[in-house]
């Protein structure tokens, strides 16, 4: 994402022209967009027009329309963002307060204008335009005969491939079909991963699995590179990176990102700091309940008291369409940041945000044990009983 220009009042009102380059960028644009902001855009509209004759034709014209948003729909696997709304501003083709729906386009600049640009939507583009966030991993999750292609960026944990192979299993004295269908099986993993991994740009591809998965198709990978001489494998043989999971489902991805090997080789990435803060927070949950809180009401309490160490907070809930609602967990954000405490506002669409948001999607880890709260719960409890 590149910012063009930002023009902020006092009040923070204002506007901000961005330029979206990639297509994560979709997604942090859809994080910023709230119903009854104005977007400014460049769109295509179909025009009908009249001729000398009388004769009817139609035909698309390029225009750059200013909308006032009622509407968003973002589309994760395709990360393509389209945002509808009434017309605001004079324009030939189009009447005042005509409907309209802009699909924004990457490299093309566009304006959104808030009346009130709060502090979380404000970091969100300093993150967005700061390159350093794009350190980018891949994961292959597997099992004998399951396996899915994933790349996990600094927001989003987009299934890239997911191959399916059935294989038989092995029978006494003969396991030459269980053999062959495994051998498919690798071999269709192998050619997503050049399909669909970048080299040029990720840093490491974690290669997870139960048992000795992992192991099997790594060898069978690099004697296959070998033999074919893939430059492309074999030059980026060291990116490779073995973990064990439980299983070959997305959501095993987890516990790969939670393997010491693995954050101490991607300790620079948003991803794995997400994953041990949740981590942090379950381990807090078992041993010092009396120091782990979730769901707002519990949070907000921990808060007066000054008790937060580390928020964990789902990015969902800034997308609340009540706009009191939002204020309230962007005013508990800036809050815990003045009492000194981390904020980690984690992604909907990493399996960690996923897991947070089972958890009402806002939970802490406190510095010291805030008793009062856990005996409301308990007498709150004995009285429904």
């Amino acid at each position: 994402m590149r910012l063009v220009r930002k023009d902020l009042e006092k009040d923070n009102a204002g506007q901000v022209t961005l330029i979206p380059e990639e297509p994560e960028d979709m997604w942090h644009t859809y994080n910023l967009l709230q119903v009854g902001d104005s977007l400014r855009a460049s769109t295509i509209r179909k025009v009908q027009t009249e001729s000398a004759t009388g004769s009817v034709g139609s035909n698309r014209v390029r225009t750059t329309l200013t909308l006032c948003v009622e509407a968003i729909d973002f589309d994760s696997q395709a990360c393509q963002l389209r945002v509808k709304g009434t017309n605001i501003q004079e324009n030939e083709y189009v009447k005042m307060g005509a409907y309209h729906t802009i699909e924004l386009e990457p490299n093309r600049q566009f304006t959104l204008a808030k009346k009130q640009w709060d502090s979380v939507v404000l970091e969100r583009i300093e993150q967005a335009c700061d390159p350093a966030w794009s350190a980018d991993v891949a994961a292959v999750v597997m099992q004998e005969g399951l396996a899915h292609v994933c790349l996990v960026t600094p927001s989003m944990t987009l299934t890239r491939a997911k191959v399916e192979v059935n294989i038989p299993r092995k029978r006494k004295g003969n396991c030459s079909q269980h053999d062959r269908a495994l051998e498919r099986f690798y071999e269709q993993v192998m050619q997503a991963i050049q399909r669909h991994i970048n080299f040029e740009v990720v840093k490491c591809v974690l290669v997870a699995s139960p048992g000795f998965v992992r192991e099997q198709f790594c060898d069978y990978m690099f004697q296959q590179a070998v033999k074919t001489d893939n430059k492309l494998l074999l030059e980026n043989r060291s990116k490779f990176l073995q973990v064990h999971s439980s299983s070959g489902h997305k959501y095993a991805l987890k516990e790969a990102l939670c393997d010491p090997a693995v954050t101490s080789r991607l300790s620079d990435t948003k991803a794995a700091g997400e994953v041990k803060a949740l981590d942090d927070f379950y381990k807090m949950l078992q041993h010092e309940p009396d120091r782990a809180f979730y769901g707002l009401k519990h949070v907000e309490k921990a808060n007066e008291a000054m008790a937060i160490d580390t928020l964990l907070i789902s990015d969902e809930l800034f997308r609340h369409q009540d706009v009191a609602t939002r204020a309230r967990y962007v005013k508990l954000v800036d809050s815990v940041r003045e009492n000194m405490g981390t904020v980690r506002i984690f992604s909907s669409l990493h399996v960690s945000g996923e897991q947070l948001g089972q958890l009402t999607g806002v939970a802490a880890i406190l510095r010291f044990p805030v008793a009062e709260l856990s005996d409301q719960e308990d007498e709150s409890s004995s009285e429904e009983d």
